[in-house]
């Protein structure tokens, strides 16, 4: 009872650091830029929160090795070459266990602001 008492807190406590590393390496890599602060997309850019872990792991392994199917995904390919093996496995941890306080997606403000000259 005490090993499994152990596992499972040494395992918690793995997954919360890998949660915790990938979080910082989404800011550090400029990750947010295109996919938002909260990781919930652009615009122009997919969401990545709540994504599962073996999809974007597949992606960006996929993306590091110079296989990008549209502009966008080639786009990414500088960004993906850059990282190993621990920290794509961090950064998907993060992304796909995602629990920050907001949730939301992107909405860009379209409301028109002008003063009306031109």
């Amino acid at each position: 009872m005490r090993a499994f008492i152990l596992l499972f807190i040494s395992t918690t406590l793995l997954f919360a650091t890998a949660y915790d590393q990938g979080k910082k390496l989404y800011f550090e890599k400029g990750c947010n830029g295109c996919h938002g602060f909260s990781a919930g997309g652009t615009n122009l850019y997919p969401p990545l929160a709540f994504r599962r872990k073996e999809f974007l792991t597949y992606k960006l392994k996929l993306l590091r090795s110079k296989q990008g199917n549209t502009q966008l995904s080639q786009m990414m390919i500088p960004f993906a070459m850059a990282l190993t093996d621990t920290q794509i496995d961090a950064l998907t941890t993060f992304l796909s266990d995602y629990h920050e306080k907001s949730k939301k997606s992107y909405v860009p403000d379209n409301s028109n602001t002008g003063g009306g000259s031109s």
